[in-house]
C-alpha cells in the first residue's frame, strides 16, 4: 500500500464497535489513536454526505453455485466498472480516480483482507485525495466455494446481507467522532456474485447505488 501524510483528525469510537474498522481511518486521515464512540444525539454535528442506503435486516442467505452467465473476467481497468452517470458524479464529488496518496484497503474484515491480500486476481479503484473523504473499491475474482464462508464471517462482525441483483450483498455502516468532536460516517459493502467479489469501504462519502452501478457494468 502506498503511504502518505495526511491531516490530524483522530478517531475514537465506542468498545461495542469492531477494532479493526479503525484501520480504514487511519490510513486514510493519517492519525495513531483508536476511535471511540458514536456521537450522541444533540452535539450540533453537520451530518456527512448520505451513505449508501442498507437493506433490512435479514439472515444470511446462503451462495449458491454459479450459473455459466455469472462468470466474470476482470475488467481491464477502472475506467470499465463505472457507469457515464456515476463517473460523472464521483468526478464532481470526490475526485481524483486512483490518487496514489490513498491507503485505504476496500476492507477492514480481517477474513476478507487476508484473501484480497493472498494475490488473487483483483483490480483496485480509489477516489479521493489524502483527506477525510475518500473511498477504495476492489474488484476480484474469487473461488465460488469460498463466498459462503466469507459471508458468513461477514454476518457475524454486524454486516447485514441479503440476496441482490442476482447475487449477495453484505453491507456495515458506522458513525464515528473525531477529536474536534466532528461526525464521520464510514461504510464497508461486498458483492458477490459467480466468481466476482466487489469490496469497498468509503468514508463520508457513499453515493447512492454505487455498488449496485458496479455490479451493473460488470455483470449487466
Amino acid at each position: 500500500m502506498f503511504t502518505s501524510a495526511f491531516p490530524s483528525t483522530r478517531l475514537r469510537r465506542s468498545a461495542t464497535t469492531i477494532a479493526a474498522a479503525a484501520a480504514a481511518i487511519l490510513l486514510l486521515a493519517g492519525c495513531a489513536q483508536e476511535p471511540a464512540a458514536p456521537a450522541p444525539s444533540g452535539t450540533g454535528a453537520t451530518p456527512p454526505v448520505t451513505a449508501e442506503p442498507s437493506p433490512s435486516q435479514t439472515p444470511s442467505p446462503t451462495p449458491t453455485e454459479p450459473a455459466e452467465a455469472d462468470t466474470i473476467e476482470l475488467p481491464a481497468s477502472c475506467d470499465d466498472i463505472y457507469s457515464p452517470a456515476m463517473r460523472a458524479q464521483l468526478e464532481a464529488g470526490v475526485p481524483p480516480l486512483n490518487d496514489p496518496g490513498i491507503s485505504m484497503p476496500s476492507t477492514q474484515n480481517a477474513q476478507a483482507l487476508q484473501l484480497l491480500e493472498s494475490g488473487i486476481p483483483s483490480l483496485r479503484c480509489t477516489w479521493g485525495y489524502p483527506s477525510e473523504v475518500g473511498i477504495a473499491t476492489t474488484v476480484s475474482l474469487i473461488e465460488p466455494a469460498a463466498v459462503g464462508d466469507l459471508v458468513g464471517s461477514l454476518a457475524n462482525a454486524g454486516f447485514s446481507c441479503a440476496d441482490a441483483q442476482g447475487g449477495t450483498a453484505c453491507r456495515l455502516t458506522e458513525t464515528l467522532v473525531d477529536y474536534d468532536d466532528n461526525l464521520v460516517e464510514k461504510g464497508e459493502t461486498h458483492f458477490f456474485r459467480g466468481n466476482g467479489w466487489l469490496a469497498t469501504v468509503w468514508l463520508n462519502y457513499g453515493p447512492e447505488g454505487y455498488t449496485e452501478d458496479i455490479a451493473s457494468m460488470i455483470w449487466g
